[in-house]
């Protein structure tokens, strides 16, 4: 955002140009039980602002799909379209049949398997000492975390995921690999898209979920899309960990048409998703990427995927 600060003017208006038609698939707005600077209303009118096209709000302990249902209901001028999932966390019952039924006849358009109850995201957080300074956490102490995995431990995926995918496939939501290690994902595609999947995403494959370069150019090659988080790119993020040849790098692996850029913002003490959009794509132009890269990056490709 700093840098967008000192565009020059043109620079500016081409920023917001290519701000608008956008979408959001990794919103982190609230209430939570996370700390969150903007709620889902003020950041769905934020959006609307400035013609956003779609917001996806992601809550790792709850479903917002009843949210999404009534803010469209009652927000239709706004003119952005809100949408949210199920994730499959301890809070939500696991891996559990019955809380994707429930959230696909609300109208929840993915399903993320386990994030912070995922095995292999506790085992990130328990071998850092400084964890906590890397990743959100809750505002008042929670539960430890049961540890969830797709697979068991000689690789071979768990039935009840098997279930879970008939009914992603049978409604034609997306699948997001969530908090997974790479070694697990790479069953769950495979049984993913013989199963009758066709929509399939993994979420910053170089945090936590340890892929390399190689890795994302395969899993595109099995039909995936590549999201990177701006809050893991963008100046005044806490959680800036990459810099931005590493993420030019990244997009390269996977190619422009495969690739997703989300905010994955709304934290207490970080820039808004529409100021991490805006500082993104400012990024974008400085690498040299082309306006209709940039379009693809911010918008087609999420709009492709979730089928809007």
């Amino acid at each position: 955002m700093d840098n967008y600060n000192q565009a020059s003017e043109d620079r500016k208006a081409l920023i917001e140009r290519l701000l608008n038609g956008a979408v959001d698939l990794h919103c982190h707005s609230g209430p939570s039980v996370m700390p969150r600077s903007i709620d889902h209303i003020e950041v769905a009118q934020e959006a609307s602002k400035v013609g956003m096209k779609a917001l996806l709000f992601k809550d790792h302990y709850y479903s917002a799909t009843p949210v999404t249902e009534l803010l469209m209901n009652h927000f239709s001028h706004l003119e952005v379209q809100l949408l949210s999932g199920v994730p499959l966390n301890n809070t939500t019952g696991g891996i559990n049949r019955y809380t994707v039924d429930h959230g696909i006849n609300l109208g929840a358009k993915l399903v993320w398997m386990p994030t912070f109850s995922a095995e292999n995201h506790i085992n990130a957080h328990n071998k850092d000492k400084d964890f906590e300074q890397k990743f959100p956490t809750t505002k008042e102490t929670m539960l430890a975390p049961t540890p969830l995995r797709v697979t068991d431990h000689d690789g071979v995926l768990v039935d009840e995921v098997k279930f879970i995918l008939d009914l992603i496939a049978e409604n034609d939501l997306v699948l997001s690999s969530g908090h997974l290690h790479i070694s697990e994902i790479w069953p769950l595609f495979d049984e993913a898209r013989k199963r009758g999947v066709n929509r399939l995403l993994c979420n910053h494959p170089t945090y936590i979920v340890g892929a390399s370069l190689a890795d994302i150019s395969e899993l595109v090659a099995r039909g995936a899309y590549i999201e990177h988080s701006m809050c893991m790119f963008v100046q005044r993020s806490k959680y800036k960990f990459y810099e931005p040849e590493e993420l030019d790098g990244m997009i390269r692996a996977a190619g422009i048409d495969k690739t997703i850029l989300g905010s994955d913002l709304g934290q207490v003490g970080n820039p808004s998703p529409v100021d991490g959009f805006r500082a993104v794509i400012n990024m974008c132009l400085d690498m040299g990427y082309s306006e209709e890269d940039i379009h693809k990056l911010v918008s087609k490709n999420a709009s492709n995927l979730m089928g809007i």
